[in-house]
């Protein structure tokens, strides 16, 4: 049986750091007032010449390194991304031309926060349908760009990164055993960025009453979050056909530790299975789960034969997740 197996990873986050410290001189908030209601201590902020596409080489970059792959192995690159360089074109073409991947077909995916785990389903059913052999996937966010400073609900939340993985096809029993993805489209306003898009187009006339920033529905959608990351726990391992006390390590899209730790009591994991990077980065939405992965695996936390288990929830509403043997 060929599976789409996961040879390499990488991530990259940029140079500045901003601590809850620093955003008591930004806003009406401390660094207690965060810690308690999101477990986040500091988030990394793009440089002014950085764009989305710039973080995505670098992680694409490195995954590949790791893999051991060239670029111009690579057959296609999908990023998924909330916050593109431009409407067009894609933020996948501009990385793929910075990392050399000449061959390389690319496409963006937005699914918000469940963007990566989307995007692994799209990569896992082209390698298993033989379509191709070698794809990235990559999670790469600027979402600090999104954000109102002055609005603390969602100012302290997010951050920017990026992280990528290599998937190849291989015969074997290792690799992605099961995903599941899911949506609810009449909950779209909960979590949202109201102008920009053609719904209510940008003019020099309302520039300045357009909302371009994040606007959440918080007590919703946590609401929402924690019954969405136990139907896509429990969907993923009945298609894998393995159980909760069968997982080794379970990466979580980083939203809120408050979130995660009500999501895993739900599932019914211990802490020690529970992989948490959010007090270092914050919310990378589509950025985070390939994050964490490479984070996870440079502290020696996913060792040859562990069986993971990816979950998202992200605005749409979407959610989903994957259930992988390393």
């Amino acid at each position: 049986m060929i599976r789409s197996r996961i040879v390499g990873t990488g991530h990259y986050l940029p140079e500045k750091v901003l601590t809850n410290v620093d955003l008591e001189k930004l806003m009406d908030t401390t660094d207690d007032w965060i810690r308690q209601r999101t477990g986040i201590l500091q988030r990394h902020i793009a440089a002014d010449h950085e764009a989305t596409s710039d973080l995505a080489a670098q992680a694409c970059s490195r995954a590949l390194a790791d893999a051991g792959a060239a670029p111009d192995e690579v057959d296609y690159l999908i990023c998924a991304t909330l916050t593109p360089d431009h409407f067009m074109p894609s933020t996948a073409c501009l990385a793929q031309y910075k990392t050399g991947m000449k061959r390389a077909a690319a496409c963006d995916v937005n699914a918000a926060c469940s963007g990566f785990v989307y995007s692994l389903q799209l990569a896992d059913a082209l390698i298993r349908a033989g379509v191709y052999k070698t794809i990235v996937v990559a999670g790469a966010e600027m979402m600090t760009s999104r954000i109102d400073w002055g609005k603390r609900d969602t100012a302290v939340l997010f951050g920017d990164g990026a992280g990528a993985v290599v998937i190849r096809g291989e015969e074997g029993e290792r690799g992605i055993l099961s995903t599941y993805a899911a949506s609810d489209g009449s909950a779209s306003d909960i979590l949202i960025v109201p102008a920009g898009g053609s719904r209510q187009t940008i003019t020099p006339e309302n520039i300045g009453e357009c909302n371009r920033a994040i606007q959440m529905n918080g007590r919703e959608l946590y609401k929402r979050a924690v019954m969405s990351f136990g139907d896509a726990a429990e969907q993923a391992l009945a298609r894998a056909g393995v159980g909760v006390g069968d997982v080794d390590l379970f990466i979580p899209h980083q939203a809120n530790k408050r979130i995660i730790t009500s999501a895993v009591e739900r599932i019914g994991l211990p802490d020690e299975k529970i992989y948490l990077n959010v007090d270092r980065v914050a919310n990378t939405s589509a950025a985070s789960i390939p994050i964490a992965l490479d984070h996870a695996r440079s502290e020696g936390k996913v060792p040859d034969g562990a069986l993971l288990l990816f979950a998202a929830f992200g605005a749409g509403l979407t959610w989903a997740s994957a259930v992988v043997r390393w």
